[in-house]
């Protein structure tokens, strides 16, 4: 699944150094090196130990960044770190240019074992959400409880409104909309992604919208942006077209972690109507369907989605499931 092409952005060693990444009060940044992978950790230090360890991974186009509000409601709760995938956030891209969704759930993979955090509750949310199900389906063993948010899980039809994200994996269409989007602002753009994402932009407050605008000013200026989406859209589009034993929704059979799926009314991006189908394809699964919600809820709504997750952890908890299984291999 990895990309045929070579990468074409500078080694890492050689990249500019864009301006520093906004922190969140009570949030610390770390890197860590991993072989052929450099990762920005985003976490809050543990308000008492023995927490379980839970672990964030956010979707296409985003960072770590999308979970600060739900991991700050948790913190009581889980040991929490989020993510930012190669290329993505504050994380360079990757050595061998692989943005498939293999590709990111081997650098999470590498992560876990590396650190010995697993086995961790998952959470992941689009992108993320397909990266998080991988994971969780080849190697049991890193993962005590399942959270997906909108995960970009093959659908039949595609709803128009996310046909420009489809189309940004086509090779060429990262450069044209490049040409074509370049007097755009920060401002404009992160309108336009709002409006995509949340079932209610309303919802945003001011201090979120300049923050949103500061990062992806920050975000254009790295050489690689454009690349790393088009790749990352690319390796989802393959992942859909993948059957057998490799397909996202045979691997979702595959998962035996209690897994917590939520879905929103007002998703544009990721159908509502796939819930049914992914209720059905994960062995243990609770649903939580949110009728407002976008395709963002733990952004939107993260006090029900911290909620559902108590209640996902109470059940895993009193079933004595989750504790994750020996030995699938990667």
């Amino acid at each position: 699944m990895s990309s045929t092409e070579l990468p074409s952005v500078p080694p890492t060693s050689v990249l500019p150094k864009a301006t520093a990444v906004r922190v969140a009060e009570g949030e610390r940044l770390r890197s860590v090196g991993l072989p052929g992978v450099t990762l920005t950790i985003r976490s809050r230090p543990p308000v008492r130990p023995g927490l379980p360890s839970a672990l964030f991974v956010h979707g296409l186009g985003g960072s770590s960044q999308n979970w600060s509000v739900l991991m700050q409601r948790l913190e009581g709760v889980v040991d929490g770190e989020a993510v930012d995938l190669p290329g993505f956030g504050d994380s360079p891209p990757p050595d061998d240019g692989d943005y498939s969704v293999t590709g990111h759930a081997r650098a999470i993979i590498r992560y876990l074992d590396a650190f010995g955090r697993g086995p961790v509750h998952l959470f992941g949310n689009s992108l993320g959400g397909a990266v998080s199900t991988r994971v969780a389906a080849v190697r049991p063993d890193l993962v005590r409880t399942l959270t997906l948010v909108s995960p970009a899980l093959p659908e039949l039809w595609v709803q128009r409104t996310a046909v420009p994200t489809v189309l940004l994996g086509l090779p060429g269409v990262a450069g044209l909309l490049t040409r074509t989007t370049g007097k755009w602002t920060a401002e404009q753009r992160v309108r336009g992604v709002l409006a995509l994402c949340y079932g209610d932009p309303g919802r945003v407050t001011p201090e979120a919208f300049e923050y949103a605008v500061e990062e992806l000013e920050r975000r254009l200026r790295l050489p690689y942006f454009w690349d790393a989406m088009a790749r990352s859209a690319r390796g989802i589009v393959n992942a859909y077209t993948l059957g057998g034993q490799h397909g996202l929704w045979r691997q979702a059979e595959r998962v035996l972690a209690p897994t917590l799926l939520i879905y929103g009314g007002r998703d544009q991006l990721v159908g509502y109507r796939m819930a049914r189908k992914a209720a059905r394809s994960f062995r243990h699964s609770r649903l939580l369907s949110m009728p407002d919600a976008g395709h963002v809820a733990m952004m939107e709504y993260p006090e029900t989605v911290a909620g559902a997750f108590r209640e996902l952890l109470a059940q895993a908890d009193e079933s004595g499931a989750g504790a994750g299984a020996p030995g699938a291999g990667s």
